[in-house]
């Protein structure tokens, strides 16, 4: 046992301070949550249109039939609500009794709220807590708490939480059992980075913490509540200063990336494979979600393609004005209007030479060149939205009553349902956007997982009890 780490009390029984990450569509299921939960831990299910099963055990494919965008929304919905309690029942039964099981939601994925509800309505008893980020969550806890359910927010700064804490949590001050700090430089995912911090410069998080920290006491929070460390855990002994220190108070441990390589882990083995063989730096942290945050996957193909694609892009003006007195000739077929720089004029007759003929244009007055089979396929997939989003720029729905975001839409962009839906489901690796913690290239250093080994959740957690 590493020393100093101690169980804590959560929902009513001593659990150790180790959380599982709740990972997005699918690459957290019962499988792995329930393990986690049977080894002592918290096992996080990902409620975000997670898989539901027929009558024989056979995964359901989310299949839509809606003509419109509306129409597949509530799909969407009714698939999410279904998956989500099916996971949590079996992870329910798979624990045992024993630690417990969290849920996961994205505040900014289409009908959160509808979700969280039909989620929680169906499961009471066997739900403790529900984490929530990528978003400003001010709701969370008047839902959680009205089916006596914990909730614990994730954020990146303390000025995130003393808003959520003096908008609204303060009103269910008791069912608030953690706070999730989610590094946003270190984190696998989608990170909560503000408009005035430097996504090439991290930050070290003890100081961060400790703010966090701070700000709960100045809101009367004891500190017996936990802050949750995540995003760039990997070892415990790397973290032992934060252990049993009077500055942070009581500390836990969420651990998103490793749990993907476990017997459990329900990611396709060619995902799985393809993490064993990272090296430093793979994980980019980029922008290209078409939620509007940041987040970090792995720089593969598909990530690559997308770099591409926003580096063929020039600025355009609808009359000549400065610089901008070029009339485009390339990539707008008969359209005639765009008025350019002599050097961006140049490249977009050398991208359209290469094969880029297509200009698509943006809701930033630019245009980017792709070719016909790339336009296609955005096109298509934009048209075949369903609403995953509260708000995309990449298709411009948003759940309103006009369910548009009244912004073009965005073709730098990608549908992140279906990349997400596809990899989890046996997609090509390289093909599809991979959500990775920074942390991912220790996979192949670390002695652990020399030969190949791959364990199972209890042998992970066992290990990283030990601080190792």
């Amino acid at each position: 046992m590493f020393k100093g780490l101690q169980p804590i009390l959560y929902g009513g029984r001593e659990v150790w301070p180790l959380i599982e990450g709740g990972k997005g569509v699918s690459a957290t299921n019962h499988a792995s949550s329930g393990a986690w939960a049977a080894a002592g831990g918290v096992g996080t299910v990902s409620a975000v249109n997670a898989d539901s099963y027929d009558p024989e055990g056979r995964i359901i494919p989310q299949i839509y039939k809606g003509m419109t965008r509306r129409e597949r929304h509530e799909e969407l919905i009714k698939f999410a609500i279904d998956g989500a309690v099916a996971q949590v029942q079996r992870a329910y039964d798979l624990a045992g009794g024993k630690g417990a099981i969290n849920i996961n939601v994205l505040w900014e994925m289409g009908g959160a709220q509808r979700v969280l509800h039909g989620v929680l309505e169906r499961t009471k008893g066997l739900v403790t807590g529900v984490t929530c980020g990528a978003g400003m969550p001010y709701k969370l806890s008047e839902i959680a708490a009205s089916y006596g359910v914990n909730y614990l927010p994730i954020i990146s700064s303390a000025r995130a939480f003393s808003a959520l804490w003096k908008r609204a949590y303060h009103k269910a001050a008791d069912w608030l059992a953690a706070v999730v700090y989610e590094d946003p430089w270190l984190a696998g995912g989608h990170n909560g980075l503000s408009n005035a911090e430097d996504p090439r410069a991290p930050q070290d998080p003890y100081p961060r913490v400790a703010a966090l920290r701070a700000t709960m006491r100045e809101n009367g929070i004891a500190d017996s509540v936990p802050i949750v460390m995540a995003g760039g855990v990997w070892r415990l002994d790397e973290w032992e200063n934060w252990i049993d220190n009077p500055e942070l108070g009581q500390v836990a441990f969420q651990f998103g990336t490793r749990p993907l390589l476990t017997q459990e882990s329900p990611i396709p083995p060619e995902w799985k494979a393809r993490l064993m063989n990272l090296e430093e730096g793979d994980v980019l942290l980029h922008r290209f979600s078409p939620t509007g945050f940041y987040s970090s996957a792995v720089r593969n193909p598909f990530l690559r393609a997308l770099e591409e694609r926003s580096h063929r892009q020039i600025a355009f003006t609808k009359e000549p004005l400065g610089d901008h007195h070029f009339e485009l000739d390339v990539g707008v077929g008969k359209k005639r209007g765009y008025w350019v720089t002599k050097g961006d004029l140049q490249h977009a007759r050398e991208w359209f030479a290469a094969g880029y003929t297509e200009a698509l244009k943006t809701p930033d007055e630019t245009l980017i060149f792709v070719t016909t089979d790339e336009k296609n396929q955005i096109r298509h997939d934009q048209a075949e939205c369903m609403g995953c989003l509260s708000q995309c720029s990449f298709s411009s729905w948003a759940d309103n009553e006009k369910n548009s975001t009244g912004r073009l839409a965005d073709p730098r962009s990608f549908c992140i349902q279906k990349t997400l839906q596809d990899i989890a489901h046996g997609g090509p690796v390289e093909k599809n956007l991979m959500f990775a913690g920074h942390a991912a290239f220790r996979f192949k250093t670390d002695p652990f997982y020399s030969n190949g080994f791959v364990p199972t959740v209890k042998q992970l957690v066992d290990r990283i009890l030990t601080g190792a």
